[in-house]
């Protein structure tokens, strides 16, 4: 691993199949062939998913009584036991640097983009590349999107291009709603804006993916290694065999069993249940407002001409 600091994930190659009952015995054979005694998985979902299911079966193959130990590492931070996963610091660094170039070249023209941003079932990446880039609008998976919701967007657009606004910037988390698609965006806005403005979709796909890592997630991922391998290492000692993940809680690292992983998560969805970067959605929605204080202000100085 020697200077793989300053290299994506992709260095470790990935594997988004979850063990079933056909392949307990082959895992169960491998692992004594190998003579494993213990595992350190990198990874999201699909690495939880894999622990959790593993040390299900321990009563039939004692082979996984060994130390399983997750550290999260997904751009889509949708996994519990921590606050931001290795990989969302920098896909939330590269979307902003991306809308911020479509915001540079849109004000030459009276726009609106309606820009598609990862994340699954967890509206993370939405909502702070939102608040990172002055979004007038950001939907989430977490609260869907309502046919009020969207006649309400369209009116403040108009109300906004009509007083001589040059930009309008909608985010839309790629799953926020499975019927109102971002290509029905655009086109409800294209139609409903008319001459006032345009509209234009941006989907940042795997783009959002690239990149060398952050300086948070370069520090992130030596800290929440190392804790990792120093559970790994105590608990094959101690000969005890947890399964659990390690993650950043309030600055402080943390430990989640993850044998109690379905409780942790939202039920039919890819999100965890306590998810505290949601307390920030009333500031978005207080920012697609009109400013009602500066519009005083101007109709003040108004007067006094």
């Amino acid at each position: 691993m020697d200077g793989w600091v300053a290299k994506g994930g992709a260095e470790l190659g990935t594997n988004r199949t979850i063990p079933t009952e056909d392949d307990y015995k082959k895992i169960a054979d491998r692992l004594a062939e190998q003579k494993i005694d213990g595992l350190l998985i990198i990874g999201g979902s699909t690495g939880y998913q894999t622990a959790y299911r593993l040390a299900q079966q321990r009563a039939n193959y004692p082979t996984f009584n060994i130390p399983l130990v997750c550290v999260p590492a997904t751009i889509n931070n949708d996994l519990p036991g921590t606050q931001v996963s290795l990989g969302a610091d920098t896909a939330l660094n590269t979307i902003m640097l991306d809308v911020d170039k479509l915001k540079e070249s849109a004000v030459a023209t009276q726009r609106c983009f309606v820009v598609e941003v990862m994340g699954r079932d967890c509206g993370y990446l939405a909502l702070m590349s939102g608040l990172a880039t002055g979004a007038e609008r950001v939907y989430l998976p977490e609260e869907g999107i309502m046919l009020d919701d969207l006649q309400a967007d369209v009116a403040l657009l108009k109300e906004g291009f009509t007083g001589g606004k040059r930009l309008g910037l909608m985010i839309r988390s790629e799953n926020a709603d499975l019927i109102y698609t971002t290509p029905f965006l655009v086109a409800l806005f294209e139609k409903e804006g008319g001459d006032l403005f345009d509209v234009r979709p941006v989907v940042l796909g795997h783009v959002q993916r690239g990149g060398p890592p952050s300086p948070f997630d370069r520090i992130q991922a030596t800290r929440l290694t190392a804790k990792a391998l120093e559970q790994l290492l105590a608990s094959a000692e101690q000969h005890i065999a947890p399964a659990v993940a390690v993650g950043r809680w309030s600055g402080k690292i943390h430990v989640t069993d993850l044998e109690q992983l379905p409780d942790l998560m939202v039920r039919g969805t890819q999100r965890p249940k306590e998810q505290h970067w949601l307390k920030l959605r009333p500031i978005v929605k207080l920012m697609s407002q009109p400013n009602i204080l500066v519009l005083q202000n101007q109709e003040e100085v108004d007067s006094l001409d």
